[in-house]
Parts: structure tokens; C-alpha cells; sequence
């Protein structure tokens, strides 16, 4: 595949928690709102800049665009768009980050009209105020794990138990007629894909059919990523050309054994030398292998006092993909900004580049070992990230 440069203004990217959906107790959950990030969007704008990060993950959170079905309001992501352009900062618009409206979940018989037709409005609001311009943008983010959540574990929208699979069908039905729609409005809008990158293992004693079990769900990871270029269910129409880069999305607890009890993840820096454990880097090769697209990582991060070590963990693993001539072209820090818990809006992760105060006047304090850590990191893969653009520049010019 012939790559041009990338599109993105910064390799280091930052991305601000913007689910709007409804909980395990059926609360809806507006995170922009949690976090105050709507309020300080300028501050936390200048805070990235001086970190060398000028290129962000946003939402547009549906549930407050479409107040009513088929009516939008979109005054606030025109102030964020503007404010955005004001600090010279990119900004990547996720449509549908894991929260429906209240009369909608993806099993609706409505569901993907109304989701095209959001796409159709979002589209010509961004025609009218900015022209056709680029922009990069995640129709549905995480369709994997939102299809689990709500169709497999009833954690949130429809509530369901063994209906993953329809669930993700019918929302890629959605995902695909939305790409659809926004590409015939503008051809210069950029598909990125934002799916969870895992690895699912056998327990070490297993027989050949645990073992068959653990590598077919391994493979299901991908199921997204087969529907939207056609691969699987070309009844919906799936193309290659549905999708510009693949995003993915990492974290500490993203390797765990096939069917076993809850929690028996594989500790990510495999202290243990578990020959299961796979490095990060082989992952993403996998991923690059079957699909040729440009890849970033669209989701990163830990918690606590390990938020250092990860990033460093992130870094030294990224920097061997790049050193194969992979097109990757970034790592988002997600949150950059510390969230709440979904379902315990009191428990506060602290998985941010900042933390989030609220009892200091929602109050960003830096969290100053992760900072340094970026920092490292940064100085790590800028000479690797410099040395793939001018490969890739005479690969294009030659």
C-alpha cells in the first residue's frame, strides 16, 4: 500500500474521556462533564501544547446533539471546533462513544437510520462552518467492547446476556451506512478505526480443544476490522476504502487466559516469564500484517504509580515497530486528563497526565513522574518516528 505522510499534527496524542452513556444502574454518565473538560478546554489545551501534544481525541456525545430524534444542536462542538482551531490544536471527533440516546440501543429497529442521520447532520455542520476540509473521525468507538458490555455482560444499553453478536452486527450495520453517508457529504473525511487490542491465551495445561477455544477468540478480536472492509457479512457492504488508519486501543489488562476466573490476566511486564505473554510490538506487527493500514495507538494508559513505568513500557515496545518500517503514526495518552468510574462516579482512577481535583475546585494537578516519563519517552522515539518518515518519503517519491 502506498502511504502518504501522516495526517496527524503530533506523533503524541492526547484523548479526553467523552462517553455519554448509561451505566450499570442505569445513570447516564456524561465524562466531559465529570471531568470538566468542557469548562477548561482552553487551559487544558495550553497544558498539552507545552507537553509537545497538539492533536486530541474528542467527542461530540450524541446523547447532547440529538436532544430529540432527528433534531441537533451543535453549538458546543462548534465552540470546541473553534477553540480547538484558536490553540492550534487538531482534534480527531468520535460520533458515538459508547453512549444512544435515551429512546435508542443498537438492537432498536430505528437504530441505524438515526445513526446515519446524525452522521448526514454532523457532516453538513462541519461543510457549512469550515468547508471540506479534512477531518479525521471515529464513527463508533470500540464496537468489540461495547457489543460485550451491553450484549454479553448487561453493563450498559440493551442490558442483554448472549446477544453480543447481534449487537455488534447491528451496530456495524450503523458504522458501515454512516461512513457511507459522511464520505458522499465529504470525501476528505479520514476513517479511524478505535478497537481494543488484545491477546487471549490457553491456561498452561490445556488440551487441544482449550487451545483451538483460546486461539478462535483470539481471532474474534478482529471480527470490526473483517465486517468493515467486507471480508465478513458483505451483506453490509463493508469496502476497503471504509477504512484510512487503525486505531488501537492497549492496556494493562488487554492479555488474559481463555475462560478462566475473573481477573487471571497475564501481569504486562510478565515479571513471571509466562511463554504465553506476547510484547506489544508483536501484536501490533500482527495486526499490520493482516490489514496494510497506517496504525496509532489510539488508547493508552495505567493507573496510579505505575502510570511511569508504562509509558516507558509503551515507548521501548513501539520503538521496535517502528524500527520494522511499520506506518505507525502515534500513541494517544487516554485519559489525558483523570476520569471517574463509570458506575462509581466517587472512585477516581488517577490514570491521567493530570489528576482531577474536585475538591480543589476541579483543580489539574500534573502528575509530575508520569510527566518526566513522557518526556523520556518522547526524546526515545523521536530519532525511530523521524528516520520511518524519511524512509517513507523516498519509498513515495521514488
Amino acid at each position: 500500500m502506498n502511504y502518504k505522510k501522516s495526517p496527524f499534527q503530533s506523533f503524541w496524542m492526547g484523548g479526553f474521556e467523552c462517553s455519554d452513556q448509561i451505566n450499570c444502574y442505569g445513570n447516564r454518565v456524561d465524562l466531559l462533564t465529570e471531568t470538566d473538560h468542557i469548562n477548561q478546554l482552553q487551559t487544558d489545551y495550553k497544558m498539552l501544547k507545552r507537553m509537545g501534544i497538539s492533536t486530541v481525541r474528542e467527542g461530540i456525545r450524541w446523547t447532547s446533539v440529538e436532544m430529540q430524534p432527528y433534531s441537533y444542536n451543535f453549538d458546543t462542538v462548534k465552540f470546541m471546533m473553534d477553540t480547538g482551531r484558536q490553540q492550534g490544536i487538531q482534534q480527531i471527533w468520535d460520533l458515538c462513544h459508547f453512549g444512544f440516546p435515551d429512546d435508542l440501543s443498537p438492537l432498536h429497529p430505528q437504530f441505524t437510520a438515526r445513526f446515519v442521520d446524525l452522521c448526514k447532520a454532523f457532516a453538513t455542520f462541519f461543510v457549512q462552518n469550515y468547508g471540506k476540509e479534512k477531518l479525521i473521525i471515529t464513527p463508533i468507538n470500540e464496537v468489540s467492547f461495547i457489543s460485550w458490555l451491553g450484549g454479553d455482560a448487561a453493563g450498559t444499553v440493551p442490558f442483554c446476556k448472549n446477544e453480543g453478536w447481534n449487537v455488534k452486527y447491528k451496530m456495524m450495520q450503523a458504522y458501515i451506512e454512516g461512513i457511507r453517508c459522511l464520505k458522499a457529504i465529504n470525501p476528505n473525511f479520514k476513517i479511524l478505526t478505535t478497537e481494543p487490542l488484545v491477546s487471549m491465551v490457553p491456561r498452561l495445561d490445556a488440551n487441544e480443544d482449550e487451545v483451538l477455544r483460546a486461539k478462535t477468540s483470539h481471532e474474534n478480536q478482529f471480527q470490526v476490522l473483517e465486517i468493515l472492509i467486507g471480508n465478513s457479512c458483505p451483506e453490509l457492504g463493508g469496502k476497503p476504502e471504509y477504512i484510512d488508519i487503525i486505531g488501537l486501543n492497549f492496556y494493562y489488562n488487554n492479555q488474559w487466559v481463555h475462560n478462566s476466573i475473573e481477573g487471571n490476566f497475564l501481569p504486562w511486564a510478565n515479571e513471571n516469564k509466562d511463554p504465553r505473554w506476547r510484547p506489544l510490538s508483536s501484536l501490533i506487527e500482527e495486526v499490520y500484517q493482516r490489514y496494510s493500514y497506517p496504525i496509532i495507538l489510539a488508547e493508552t494508559s495505567h493507573s496510579g504509580e505505575d502510570r511511569p513505568h508504562w509509558i516507558n513500557f509503551i515507548a521501548k515496545q513501539c520503538k521496535v515497530v517502528l524500527e520494522k518500517n511499520i506506518p505507525f503514526w502515534g500513541i494517544c495518552l487516554y485519559p489525558i486528563i483523570d476520569r471517574p468510574d463509570w458506575d462509581h462516579l466517587n472512585d477516581w482512577h488517577h490514570s491521567g497526565l493530570w489528576d482531577h481535583e474536585p475538591e480543589q475546585g476541579s483543580a489539574r494537578i500534573l502528575n509530575e513522574e508520569y510527566a518526566i516519563a513522557i518526556r523520556q519517552s518522547q526524546r526515545l522515539l523521536k530519532s525511530s518516528h523521524t528516520s520511518l518518515l524519511k524512509k517513507l518519503i523516498t519509498f513515495i517519491t521514488s
